[in-house]
């Protein structure tokens, strides 16, 4: 039975017995004005994509293909991201993508939890009719083999299966920190602790949740009906579901290392909470690498969105004071660099850089015009801002905090309304 479980085949029918839900309702306000207009989830990333992707890739190359979006704060752009670009699934084979918006379903309330967000959709789970339901955060950036953590689940004779992964112990206190017995039970969980403990082995880290859970179907039903029941819950896996079942059910932690992809044969784990404007600026930077640690070009387990219909990115002049040029960067389909360089910065689609302008160590969204003698530094522009003539922008940043919002770590984001442009632009 041990080598049955391990088998690929065993881990596509316990992929086909289980519904997943993305809790993508956040706002993700440390990304400040990046997320004025739109959920986290929503957030573009890596040249071309947008966050949300990740976890839906991971669904489909999972073999998990009944996969519900759970909406709620600004869910426009997100809500048309997935309709565009995840409507290839056969609903006559039961398989879908499906956007589950808050709707009120149970009471007058919206989501006020991310177990009451599951709650809330309880009716649809049960009618889906799945074995096991998969949960997932809609706002991390990485690549992992779903199947693998169900397999571990049902090894174990889960209730409840965890997904964990070692995190510095400086930032140890933004996650569910949990303890194990040699068996990788939990046998404590503490959410967002102001005094971490760190690990045994390793007194530099602790082991952290990472918003990764699977339950079997019963069991699950059964505790959010007993949590919604409770006045004083505030209706959270992390606070109160997590705390309340490791005293009395098998709950098991999954260690992210035994199901990451693309990582293991180099030792490198890639797993980002891309929260800040610093940490979404670092992580876009870092696919700028010779060897990035995120390999998006990997065909074994690639990352799917929505493919624009855009023309190849072009490059024009070559004179010696005006030359179009790209070197250490990403630039997308779509853009014109018209005379102007670009180095170790990410560019996404339908960018236009008129002559004579230079940017570096910069994130480019979607729909940005950069005039002429423009100089950009450490920045991140958002979608559809148009950067005047001769501006620069990154050099002065005590003059840049005036106008714009600059990061703890210097890095300076700009949107369209800080240019004075109309507010309430679809994003």
């Amino acid at each position: 039975m041990q080598q049955e479980m391990s088998s690929p085949r065993f881990v596509s029918n316990l992929t086909k017995n289980t519904v997943a839900l993305i809790l993508a309702g956040g706002r993700g306000s440390r990304l400040k004005d990046l997320t004025d207009l739109r959920a986290k989830p929503a957030v573009p990333f890596g040249g071309k994509f947008r966050i949300i992707d990740f976890p839906l890739s991971n669904c489909i190359n999972s073999g998990i293909r009944r996969v519900g979006v759970a909406t709620q704060y600004k869910s426009h752009s997100l809500i048309q991201h997935v309709q565009r670009g995840w409507g290839f699934l056969r609903g006559e084979f039961n398989e879908f993508v499906e956007i589950w918006p808050a709707q009120q379903r149970v009471a007058e309330d919206w989501y006020k939890g991310t177990a009451d967000a599951v709650f809330q959709n309880l009716d649809i789970i049960r009618n889906i009719g799945a074995e096991y339901v998969l949960i997932l955060a809609g706002d991390h950036i990485y690549k992992m083999d779903y199947g693998q953590m169900l397999a571990s689940h049902v090894r174990n004779k889960a209730d409840m299966t965890v997904a964990c992964i070692n995190v510095p112990i400086e930032d140890a206190k933004a996650f569910g920190v949990i303890a194990v017995n040699e068996e990788d039970r939990v046998v404590d969980f503490k959410e967002k602790p102001e005094h971490p403990d760190a690990l045994p082995s390793d007194p530099t880290q602790a082991f952290a949740s990472m918003g990764i859970y699977v339950f079997s179907a019963a069991f699950l039903y059964e505790q959010l009906i007993r949590d919604a029941d409770d006045p004083k819950s505030e209706h959270d896996f992390g606070k109160n579901i997590i705390p309340e079942i490791i005293k009395k059910y098998r709950v098991y932690a999954h260690r992210f290392t035994d199901s990451c992809v693309g990582g293991s044969d180099q030792g490198v784990y890639y797993w980002r909470d891309v929260g800040t404007v610093d940490a979404y600026w670092e992580a876009n930077m870092e696919l700028t690498k010779v060897t990035p640690e995120l390999n998006l070009y990997d065909s074994d387990w690639p990352i799917w969105t929505y493919q624009e219909q855009l023309p190849p990115a072009k490059f024009v002049f070559n004179n010696k004071d005006r030359c179009g040029a790209a070197t250490d960067s990403l630039v997308s389909g779509g853009c014109i660099i018209s005379g102007s360089t670009i180095n170790q910065s990410v560019l996404f689609s339908d960018v236009r850089v008129h002559s004579f302008s230079s940017i570096e160590d910069s994130v480019i969204l979607p729909q940005v015009e950069i005039g002429r003698n423009v100089k950009l530094k450490r920045v991140v522009i958002d979608k559809g801002t148009t950067i005047p003539d001769g501006m620069e922008i990154g050099f002065d940043l005590a003059l840049d905090s005036k106008r714009f919002h600059v990061s703890e770590k210097g890095i300076t984001l700009v949107t369209a309304a800080m240019l004075g442009a109309p507010t309430h632009r679809v994003r």
